[in-house]
């Protein structure tokens, strides 16, 4: 579908005018009078990596006191594959407190986020990123986003190779206009020479029609989510070698409530290319999708929606057409979890690899639990690096043998060595919902702790506390704790309450289903009990609870 038969939304025609994604960020930056920038400038500064949001807890007073809202914005930091260096640790560590509200979020796509930055802060602390050489462009935005990869390198010789392939398709795949180093980076006055010194050659001057994600996964472990992903890697393996990828395409979590033409969807597997073809292949199924997605509706604008539209069959046939050799039919694979493994690993490398369970992937000092100041000091003795997991959790690298017991009593000595954890916690992840998401209807990172908490209680009563059960809580239905494929899914309605799905797969496979509307707690409870009590009693027959609640049809 060409632009030209499609009433463009408004956020065309503000990337069409943007001159490469300038817009007027460098006057709003300047401007005192506000807080904020101008609201086309909100859309464009999302593909520098930054989001404009308001403390949505002081919404009520600052009203009262006739104060606009205290606008204020996050910047995600691009980490293809999750590394990061102690030294880049340390700065985001020094940024959250200098210039941010002193926590560092760990994302669901392996990034960093800053919250609570002024606008006054923005510019010092984006150069102050990229001097630490990381980067936040394309965090964000109509273009593709971090690529996800297993953290760990060191497992293997297998999962290095993967790294770099991620890495390279994220190198390939990063827009190529010079405002985002012109603004942040140098300050300069923009001309109108610029735009004709820019170009953009797989993304064009309006880039994508929507976000696009792309993942590698390394079986027997899906902790990337792969199906969640518009585009999709899955390493082949054969006799210890990587031969190359199944590819899978569609993938998308965001829905909207009463669109019925929207909805969560797992994506296809459509075949096999080798593992040099990676880098050529994504920018095919990009080109794909900036030539034939829906520009006249964000809400239909993804890759899923392309392809249920054109249809997989066509879909593929073009993309082949676009390919120097065609897709192979796809290999065989397994996946046995999609969460993380938790503890010290050996690499290949003969070095240990220590996974660190980081609720709600909130790093931060509260109460007796000081895990800031534990992994910043920790920074500053490790000798290998920290790679960020899509489970929101984070991998202490290459840690030699000696340095073991060294990193072990840091944790402990602030707190930050995780006591016994029940299987669900373990596999529990939130997104940031309220006070700063303009889009949350209801709490989820603040909240699920505490919901774990009765949910465990019920879990002990059946001897089930130690089963793992993936549960995700957004609070809004656009899925970026991808809610619609965990066994229990909790999706935000209003304060305090929420949609339960339930029976999505263990290994990221299948999407759970609505079970009921607008529940709030007690009733969530309830209905859990009365599910494990079930569940504990079959338990042999469905090792996993999602497998049961499908089994049993009970959605």
């Amino acid at each position: 579908m060409s632009d030209k038969n499609q009433n463009l939304s408004e956020v065309e025609h503000i990337k069409s005018r943007s001159n490469f994604l300038r817009g007027t960020i460098n006057e709003g930056l300047i401007d005192e009078i506000t807080g904020s920038i101008s609201a086309d400038d909100t859309q464009l500064i999302k593909f520098h990596g930054s989001y404009q949001q308001t403390d949505r807890d002081l919404e009520s007073e600052r009203k009262k006191q006739k104060l606009e809202p205290l606008y204020s914005f996050m910047i995600r930091v691009r980490l293809p594959g999750g590394l990061t260096t102690p030294e880049q640790w340390i700065a985001m560590d020094k940024l959250a407190d200098s210039h941010a509200n002193g926590t560092l979020k760990l994302t669901t796509r392996q990034a960093y986020q800053l919250h609570g930055v002024l606008k006054k802060n923005l510019k010092a602390t984006i150069a102050s990123i990229n001097h630490s050489l990381m980067d936040t462009i394309a965090a964000c935005g109509d273009v593709n986003r971090n690529v996800m990869c297993n953290p760990n390198p060191g497992l293997s010789e297998i999962h290095a190779q993967v790294l770099k392939d991620a890495q390279e398709v994220s190198d390939h795949l990063t827009p190529q206009t010079t405002a985002y180093h012109e603004i942040w980076l140098e300050g300069q006055k923009i001309t109108e020479t610029k735009k004709h010194q820019d170009s953009e050659p797989v993304y064009g001057d309006t880039y994508l029609p929507r976000k696009f994600k792309i993942a590698f996964a390394i079986p027997p472990r899906n902790d990337v989510d792969i199906f969640t992903n518009d585009l999709g890697f899955t390493a082949i393996v054969k006799n210890k070698k990587l031969t190359g990828y199944n590819v899978s395409v569609g993938g998308g979590m965001g829905m909207t409530f009463g669109n019925e033409t929207t909805y969560p969807r797992l994506a296809n597997v459509i075949g096999f290319i080798p593992r040099e073809k990676a880098v050529e292949l994504a920018e095919k199924v990009v080109i794909l999708q900036r030539d034939n997605g829906n520009r006249s509706d964000r809400k239909n604008a993804r890759l899923k929606y392309t392809i249920d539209r054109m249809g997989l069959d066509l879909f593929v046939k073009k993309l082949n057409d676009l390919l120097e050799v065609p897709l192979k039919p796809s290999q065989n694979y397994s996946f046995e979890a999609m969460g993380d493994e938790f503890g010290w690993k050996k690499g290949d490398d003969n070095l240990w690899y220590y996974t660190l369970f980081v609720e709600g992937g909130r790093v931060c000092d509260k109460d007796k639990k000081l895990i800031k100041t534990a992994l910043r000091e920790i920074a500053t003795i490790h000798e290998g690096d920290f790679r960020l997991t899509g489970n929101q959790n984070l991998v202490i690298a290459m840690v030699p043998e000696r340095e073991k017991k060294n990193i072990e009593g840091i944790l402990r000595k602030y707190g930050a060595w995780p006591g016994a954890l029940s299987g669900i916690r373990k596999n529990a992840i939130a997104c940031v919902a309220l006070n700063t998401c303009s889009l949350a209807f209801a709490e989820a990172e603040r909240y699920l702790p505490s919901l774990i908490d009765k949910i465990d209680e019920i879990l002990e009563k059946y001897k089930l506390k130690k089963e793992e059960i993936s549960i995700r809580m957004t609070g809004c239905p656009n899925g970026c704790a991808r809610p619609y494929n965990a066994e229990i899914g909790l999706v935000g309605r209003a304060v305090g309450v929420y949609n339960l799905y339930l029976g999505g797969g263990f290994t990221g496979n299948r999407l759970n289903r609505l079970y009921k509307e607008m529940v709030k707690e007690d009733e969530i409870l309830s209905l859990l009990d009365g599910f494990f009590k079930q569940w504990a009693a079959e338990k042999k027959a469905f090792p996993h609870f999602g497998d049961f609640i499908t089994a049993k049809k009970i959605v």
